[in-house]
């Protein structure tokens, strides 16, 4: 076996992410909670491997399915713009542990107002941090930023729409196709945080909707009349379940590496781009997740 070539693009999914194919295996990958088991090192051994490997030196005896596997172990635990390790209730691959567990108290603990009240605070501190920990960009984000962003988060829709409107005011980078940064752009962070959030409430549906429907059907059966307490852990399973699937299949309604038109970004940057890089007529970024 030969020495593992150095012209792999670890920088990209390992899958084509021009189709919707390409984009839920990736994701399907990027999510998957086995990575939360993973010990410190070896997150540490897989961002050694694929560090090493953009600098040209290759682990002797690496293969390229290890390889690939170091890339997506390292995606799942640290921010791909800014390096940092993201904290692990914020990692993509507790999306559906995390989820599974919050919604399916939603819908168990619905009686008492205490315990909604309780539990959608929950999830949405939760929301917060997933947010914070894949956001778009590497931007420096204040604490002042960071309170708008938790208090938005969990005080209403009316609040979020402002908070987001806040939060916007902070561009996030945009490259050309080679990635190399050309500026930052708000309008580009504006589109990012829409696709974001369609994703999101296209994610929620499928565990919030589907999991009732099937329990108001299984409580009129014998079997679990006579098993009451089975109720609570069948509903958090059926809600895991929605979720295995809905978490990547969401995440990949929208590129993650997406695309605007120059003639959408804003004048001063569009400016500078039209007379820095004048053939370019599209740029990209991180929308986020």
């Amino acid at each position: 076996m030969g020495e593992l070539p150095l012209d792999i693009n670890i920088q990209e999914p390992r899958w084509d992410q021009s189709t919707f194919l390409g984009r839920a295996r990736h994701f399907f990958t990027v999510t998957d909670p086995r990575n939360l088991l993973l010990s410190g090192a070896q997150l540490e051994a897989s961002r050694n491997i694929v560090q090493n490997y953009r600098a040209g030196v290759i682990m002797p005896g690496l293969t390229e399915d290890q390889l690939w596997r170091a890339k997506y172990v390292y995606d799942s635990a640290f921010h791909p713009d800014t390096g940092e390790k993201v904290v692990l209730i914020g990692r993509m691959s507790a999306q559906v542990p995390m989820n599974m567990t919050i919604t399916g108290c939603m819908l168990i603990f619905y009686r008492k107002t205490p315990t909604v009240v309780f539990w959608q605070w929950l999830n949405q501190s939760f929301n917060a941090v997933v947010n914070y920990s894949n956001r778009s960009g590497d931007a420096p984000i204040t604490v002042g930023q960071l309170g708008t962003a938790y208090v938005s988060a969990t005080t209403g829709a009316v609040a979020t729409a402002l908070g987001l409107k806040s939060l916007t005011k902070v561009g996030i980078p945009v490259t050309n196709e080679q990635g190399q940064r050309l500026g930052y752009s708000v309008a580009a962070a504006k589109q990012g945080i829409f696709q974001v959030v369609i994703s999101r409430i296209c994610m929620a549906i499928p565990a919030m909707a589907i999991p009732p429907v099937i329990m108001d059907t299984l409580e009129k059966k014998d079997f679990l009349k006579r098993r009451p307490w089975l109720g609570a852990p069948l509903q958090m399973g059926l809600v895991g379940f929605c979720l295995v699937f809905a978490t990547p299949l969401c995440c990949a309604l929208f590129p993650q590496r997406s695309s605007i038109h120059v003639n959408r970004l804003e004048p001063e940057l569009r400016a500078q781009i039209q007379e820095q890089n004048p053939s370019i007529e599209v740029v990209y970024y991180n929308k986020g997740l």
